[in-house]
């Protein structure tokens, strides 16, 4: 086992955010355990975890919730939720990058369009700008988280 926390805010004053952070740190800085991606479900999408994971050199693949407030026209348009976004034909494909609302200026995640099932899909986000993707791919990260 690599580390396991018991969420006890009454007891220790910490977030599960808090424990997340620690963890990863111990992980990378301390353990030194050769990490090279990190998968989290869509409460520990936080841009804290996102911004210390990209700060570690390390990849991070997560869902996003369909109301995340995000751009994808370049600062043109106003931030949109999620879920409104349009896709064309080739970012179903290979995704598409977009900036969370809340971020820095700056910073900009990948972001795909998984089916998990027949009557659900989820929004994968990277900060590994250069994948390419299809369904098959990313759909099982999801799964695993």
């Amino acid at each position: 086992m690599i580390d396991y926390r018991i969420y006890n805010p009454e007891s220790d004053e910490k977030s599960k955010i808090d424990h997340v952070e620690e963890m990863i740190i111990d992980v990378v800085k301390n353990k030194k355990i050769p990490v090279k991606t990190v998968l989290m479900d869509s409460w520990y999408a936080t841009q804290r975890l996102m911004a210390l994971i990209d700060n570690l050199g390390k990849i991070y693949y997560c869902p996003l919730k369909s109301n995340r407030l995000v751009d994808d026209s370049g600062g043109v348009k106003k931030y949109q939720k999620l879920e409104e976004l349009t896709w064309n034909k080739l970012e179903l494909l290979s995704g598409k990058v977009i900036k969370i609302k809340g971020f820095p200026k700056d910073k900009k995640v990948k972001l795909f369009w998984a089916t998990v099932s027949t009557n659900r899909t989820e929004y994968i986000a990277t900060n590994d700008l250069g994948y390419q993707s299809t369904d098959d791919s990313v759909a099982p990260l999801r799964i695993g988280c």
